[in-house]
C-alpha cells in the first residue's frame, strides 16, 4: 500500500507544485510585460516563493509518505520526483519567458535560450539533493 500512497503523493504535491510554479511564471510574464518592467525586489520575491515551493512541496511528500509508513528510501524516492516534476515545469517555461524578455528588453539573443544537456542534468541532480536533504530532515520530524 506504500507504492499507491506514494504515487498520490507524487500526483498531489508534483503536480500541484507545478501548477504553482507555472502560475508563478505567469504572473512574471504579466508583470515584465506591463509598463513599469519588473523591479529587482519583485524578481526577488518571485524567486524566494520559487525556492520556498521546490522545498516545501517535496518535505510535505516525504512528510507525508514517512508518517503513513513508508521509510526513507520511499519517502526520499516521493520527495525527489515532486522536485523532478516541478523542475521540468520550469524548464518546459523558460523558452517562453526568454522571448518574453527579449521582446521588452529587445536583446534577439535571449530569445535563443535553449538549457543545454549538462545544466538539465545538473538540475536533475540538484533535484536528488534537495530530495535527500528534506528527506533527511523530515526523518527527524517523523
Amino acid at each position: 500500500m506504500t507504492s499507491v500512497n506514494s504515487l498520490v503523493n507524487i500526483a498531489v504535491f508534483g503536480i500541484g507544485g507545478a501548477i504553482m510554479v507555472a502560475a508563478l511564471i505567469g504572473l512574471l510574464l504579466v508583470v515584465s510585460g506591463s509598463a513599469r518592467g519588473s523591479s529587482p525586489r519583485l524578481l526577488t520575491a518571485f524567486g524566494a516563493a520559487s525556492v520556498l515551493l521546490l522545498v516545501m512541496l517535496p518535505s510535505l511528500a516525504a512528510f507525508n509518505v514517512m508518517s503513513g509508513g513508508g521509510g526513507f528510501w520511499v519517502g526520499f524516492a516521493s520527495a525527489s520526483v515532486v522536485a523532478a516534476v516541478m523542475y521540468a515545469v520550469n524548464v518546459a517555461l523558460l523558452p517562453v519567458l526568454a522571448r518574453r524578455q527579449a521582446m521588452v528588453s529587445g536583446r534577439t539573443g535571449l530569445g535563443e535560450l535553449r538549457p543545454s544537456a549538462s545544466v538539465l542534468l545538473g538540475g536533475l541532480v540538484i533535484c536528488l539533493g534537495v530530495g535527500l536533504l528534506v528527506t533527511g530532515v523530515t526523518a527527524f520530524v517523523v
